[in-house]
């Protein structure tokens, strides 16, 4: 491996995320890697070895002397929440995430040791919408603007961080736009929504959704550390899966939801703690999204190990998706969702009479 390829002391944000939890274990099998620290305001859940962990927010200012106390040369932010839930508040969420992010690269400004930055970012960035390209790729923008949520969050993130960039052009710096996550060890709001007994979908809606395997992102993610790809990179499994394939791949049961009572609904399932169900990722069901992957196969020289359907066909095996709920409980479950809609309904149209 020649010059600058590979790391010696690295820093990962967020370690207390299982995504950064797996990237730790692995970078700690490699001897290459001589030092690795993570930081994070709760302790990992990863039984990691040769770690060191520093309890810290990436919002406080303490932040660059940690950076300048280690002398760590490569950075690698997953420190982002992609719902409300995980920070106590959507407020909280934003705080953490964009302000948290400009916190780290004011540090890494001041940081002449670092060479490297890594940056988890999200496919979502793109929107979703009726007229988007049907793969999506790196250049291309949302056709309306985004305009709250974790996509809005990342998105800026992503213009700071072009901002950074501009002021330490000697920094390499790797952004990675990850599908929805999928596995056997990582939670998401998608592998939650599969496991409903039930699954909400916005009826006369099947759209097409794309999915990467976690051992893919940690692979990824591994070799941004270790080699030098500068450059903003699509990560998704091959080919894409409609939803409706999805929930019968699962062995569950669609509950077909009409648009205008799609909100109350996601809501109501919200409140029920089952499923964080943002507003946005509403309109993910409606439309949904795929990425191009060429960059990434091309430029980078990744090919994912796992396409978009076997990324789905393995979680619902490692899950056991089919054999946790039985019929009983998918029939109880899926009649007082009906039955919430009816209410709904009622509502909707008492409220319409009372108008006229």
């Amino acid at each position: 491996m020649g010059e600058g390829e590979a790391s010696r002391r690295v820093l990962i944000t967020g370690i207390s995320g299982q995504l950064a939890g797996l990237l730790a274990r692995s970078l700690e099998q490699d001897d290459r890697v001589t030092y690795l620290v993570g930081l994070d305001n709760r302790e990992p859940r990863h039984d990691l070895e040769r770690t060191e962990f520093v309890r810290l927010d990436i919002t406080n200012p303490r932040l660059a002397r940690i950076i300048a106390a280690t002398d760590v040369d490569t950075v690698v932010h997953l420190s982002t929440l992609s719902t409300p839930r995980q920070a106590g508040g959507r407020a909280r969420m934003k705080e953490h995430n964009v302000i948290g992010a400009m916190q780290l690269f004011g540090a890494l400004q001041k940081a002449p040791q670092v060479r490297k930055l890594v940056v988890k970012s999200t496919t979502a960035v793109y929107g979703s919408e009726h007229d988007a390209p049907a793969l999506l790729r790196e250049t291309d923008r949302p056709s309306s603007p985004l305009t709250d949520g974790f996509a809005l969050d990342a998105s800026e993130v992503e213009g700071y961080l072009a901002a950074f960039h501009r002021r330490r052009p000697d920094i390499t710096t790797t952004v990675l736009r990850f599908a929805n996550f999928l596995g056997g060890h990582l939670d998401s709001v998608m592998s939650s929504y599969f496991t409903l007994p039930a699954v909400p979908t916005v009826l006369g809606y099947d759209p097409r959704l794309q999915f990467c395997h976690e051992e893919d992102a940690v692979e990824v993610l591994r070799r941004s550390v270790l080699e030098d790809h500068a450059g903003t990179f699509n990560v998704a499994g091959e080919g894409v899966l409609y939803l409706s394939q999805c929930i019968r791949l699962a062995g569950r049961v669609p509950a077909h939801v009409p648009m205008p009572l799609a909100r109350a609904v996601s809501a109501a399932v919200r409140r029920s703690r089952r499923l964080d169900f943002t507003p946005e990722q509403l309109r993910f069901l409606q439309y949904g999204r795929a990425s191009d992957i060429t960059a990434l196969q091309r430029d980078f020289g990744f090919q994912p190990r796992y396409t978009s359907r076997q990324t789905f066909e393995d979680f619902v095996g490692r899950r056991r998706i089919s054999g946790l709920i039985d019929r009983a409980e998918v029939a109880r479950w899926e009649r007082e969702l009906y039955d919430f809609i009816s209410r709904k309904g009622q509502e909707r149209f008492v409220a319409t009479r009372r108008g006229m």
